[in-house]
């Protein structure tokens, strides 16, 4: 069994989370609600915006490190595509466990625009695993993959 490459993972876990970042501040431009992560965090756990930010990179980090373990591997297709079918299932748990724990029902009933904050945060996880698969598989060279083979 081939063993997973931290630092890769973790540099996958930061990009995808800028990636994911960039789509929620962009989503008021695409028609959704704002999203804003950080500031979710910080305002559910009551501390600075500032901890939000770091719990935000935080859990990607973890979430990318869990696709280099159960994931890259297993999954079907390229690279990118493996990472946007493992975003699925962080977004899953964010809508029937997070968003209820958060006050937001489950798949954000409890919102203004349910639908917009469900598409959003669709969007931002498939951007989030797209960019993991992408970065995780970086580095690896077609030329071990078919020396291997």
């Amino acid at each position: 069994m081939k063993r997973i490459n931290p630092a890769r993972a973790l540099s996958a876990g930061l990009g995808g989370t800028a990636a994911m970042t960039i789509i929620a501040a962009m989503a008021p431009m695409m028609g959704l609600p704002p999203m804003s992560v950080p500031v979710m965090l910080s305002s559910f756990m009551g501390v600075p915006t500032v901890i939000g930010w770091i719990m935000h990179f935080m859990v990607g980090t973890v979430l990318a490190l869990l696709y280099a373990v159960f994931a890259s591997r297993r999954l079907p297709g390229p690279p990118w595509l493996r990472g946007t079918i493992f975003s699925l299932l962080p977004w899953f748990v964010a809508q029937v466990i997070l968003n209820p724990i958060m006050g937001a029902g489950a798949f954000a009933a409890n919102t203004p625009a349910p639908f917009g904050m469900v598409m959003g945060s669709l969007i931002g996880h498939v951007m989030f695993g797209a960019v993991v698969g992408a970065i995780y598989a970086h580095g690896t060279s077609s030329v071990a993959r078919t020396a291997h083979a």
